[in-house]
């Protein structure tokens, strides 16, 4: 599985709440390991030690350390009877369960962001996300490209909604809920070979951003909720295809949120 970097520039923070008491350095080490959990480089069952996967990343022992706390929390590791870890296996039935909450919090994000009022700020940031999608979308084909310039919109799209509810508590739900692979708007898998089926499925998932700003911005606030959760929820049948985080089939490119900082 390829994993591709997209440095996103955009104001909510690239990290997590466990994760801001780690130096930069340290932050780097954590989302290293995610990702060589997320796509089987360190496969279910597999054991970990500092040592190994410090001289492996060319750090410290301090940092992995850290990170190996924080992934164990997060569950991606299992701690051992004696020294060292576990890498734990994640099912579809997990993933899907996250998205599903992810759904019910954006949900409510939206619901507040109609009830409390959106910015102007905040509409244009809407409205410049429709219009790249809009101009991405109307050549009737995607490339690779495309899909990187299609993950960092809707990356904002939804990142504005939920700082527009300004509920931080739906923030933070959402921070400890995303750090299972495909379960965040964070990350996104796409089949190579089939690029006309995925212009169709994410077309589609434009024209659902486009009903979900329509109801914000006429302060719909039960129409926008429940827009929004189907619109996670439309994630749901690619758990299915994607299987166990190890199963990645070969012709599926993941792009993933990388750390900013």
């Amino acid at each position: 599985m390829l994993f591709k970097q997209f440095d996103l520039n955009y104001d909510r923070p690239a990290v997590t709440k466990t994760e801001t008491g780690m130096s930069k350095h340290g932050q780097r080490v954590l989302i290293t390991l995610r990702k060589m959990i997320a796509n089987g480089e360190l496969p279910p069952g597999e054991r970990v030690a500092e040592i190994p996967i410090a001289e492996r990343l060319g750090v410290s022992r301090t940092p992995v350390r850290i990170a190996f706390r924080t992934l164990e929390q997060e569950g991606l590791l299992r701690k051992g009877d004696r020294r060292g870890y576990t890498v734990r296996a994640i099912t579809p039935t997990e993933i899907a369960d996250a998205i599903e909450v992810r759904g019910v919090l954006e949900g409510l994000a939206a619901r507040l962001a109609c009830e409390r009022g959106i910015s102007p700020q905040a509409r244009n940031h809407l409205i410049d996300c429709l219009s790249v999608g809009d101009a991405l979308f109307s050549k009737g084909f995607l490339t690779d490209e495309d899909m990187e310039t299609y993950h960092d919109f809707n990356m904002r799209f939804h990142n504005t909604i939920i700082e527009a509810s300004r509920n931080i508590a739906i923030e933070d739900a959402l921070s400890r809920n995303d750090h299972l692979p495909f379960a965040s708007v964070s990350s996104i898998a796409f089949n190579r070979d089939d690029m006309t089926g995925e212009f169709r499925r994410f077309n589609f998932s434009h024209m659902q951003h486009h009903i979900i700003f329509d109801a914000i911005d006429n302060g719909q606030g039960a129409r926008a909720e429940a827009l929004m959760r189907e619109h996670a929820n439309a994630a749901l049948r690619y758990t299915q295809i994607l299987g166990p985080t190890q199963d990645m089939p070969d012709n599926f490119t993941v792009i993933e949120r990388e750390d900013t900082a």
